[in-house]
């Protein structure tokens, strides 16, 4: 009897391909830059399962296309990448890699915090300039982040792990989620609706999934409704924030700065306007990029896919009732 096949999209650890290589017959993207749509469609007619990444399209058409796909497994929390509702028809498994990376990527989303709060990024290219002549009272003063009102929007596991760093800096924490939550209470936040939250706070942090619901969560109205003197940070999606409108509000002083992770389109053109404003700091997602972090998110990967190939439930499964 043939091997099942799988196909991983991007290199991951050799001892962790090694593992899966004995349970299937792999086949690896060695390149940086993703698969293109169109080899995906070419291998996945003879694929049992597919690793995949946020940068893979695994749509109703590729789903269409694989007669004897058993498994996908998303190598990340999120999966707007792939068609869900479609692959739960089809009795396919769709896994994630939650919980693992919380901690990191909310270590991050203060982090990014923290540094547009301060400027760091504004303060070296000032030192490599040459500028740095004398202390001066005015130069690259920043905002405090103690004491200041937090606004987290969303409030699941990394939402939560960021409220519990703000209370390390006394701040104040406003919260908006569509789910009671005792941490609330526990961390002394107070729940509110996105407008209020969004008038009070000094920093706006978001954490929400992309969907319908959240597409362009942040659009002009919002912002509008921000101080001054805000702060938005995204560590979410791209597409929770309408970047046209940030632009604008960025370059009319309705809010001060903006720290992003994540943009839309992903990866940022170098020509995007918000690449031209000292006020926007860009990052290429790098949130959950530490070395333990993206170590284990590859092993839980490697698990759904075992788990799928051998017909057992994946450890980490975003549709569960496909197994009712």
């Amino acid at each position: 009897m043939s091997r099942a096949k799988v196909f991983v999209t991007r290199q991951l650890p050799q001892d962790i391909l090694d593992r899966l290589a004995q349970h299937c017959e792999i086949d690896v993207w060695d390149d940086f830059l993703p698969p293109p749509p169109d080899v995906i469609q070419q291998k996945i007619g003879d694929l049992d399962g597919i690793l995949c990444l946020l940068t893979d399209q695994i749509d109703s058409t590729v789903i269409d296309n694989a007669p004897k796909l058993r498994v996908i497994s998303n190598m990340a929390v999120g999966y707007d990448n792939i068609d869900v509702t479609y692959a739960t028809e089809k009795g396919i498994p769709v896994g994630n890699t939650p919980g693992v990376l919380t901690e990191t990527s909310a270590d991050f989303a203060f982090a990014l915090l923290m540094s547009v709060a301060r400027r760091i990024p504004e303060a070296q290219q000032y030192v490599r300039d040459d500028q740095w002549k004398t202390w001066h009272p005015t130069v690259l003063s920043g905002q405090d982040i103690y004491g200041a009102t937090l606004g987290v929007v969303g409030f699941g596991r990394i939402g939560q792990a960021v409220a519990r760093r703000a209370r390390g800096f006394n701040m104040n924490i406003l919260v908006n989620t569509r789910s009671d939550n005792d941490i609330i209470d526990e961390l002394g936040a107070e729940r509110v609706e996105l407008d209020e939250l969004l008038q009070r706070s000094d920093y706006v942090s978001l954490h929400v999934p992309l969907t319908d619901a959240t597409h362009h969560l942040i659009s002009h109205n919002e912002l509008k409704l921000m101080k001054s003197t805000a702060i938005l940070i995204n560590t979410a999606r791209g597409g929770v924030v309408d970047s046209q409108a940030l632009y604008d509000a960025l370059t009319t002083n309705e809010i001060l700065a903006a720290g992003l992770d994540v943009t839309d389109p992903e990866p940022i053109s170098i020509d995007d306007p918000l690449l031209t404003l000292n006020n926007c700091v860009v990052v290429p997602h790098i949130a959950s990029a530490s070395v333990a972090t993206r170590r284990k998110m590859a092993e839980m990967a490697v698990d759904n896919i075992i788990a799928g190939l051998m017909g057992g439930t994946l450890p980490t499964c975003v549709n569960p009732r496909v197994y009712k």
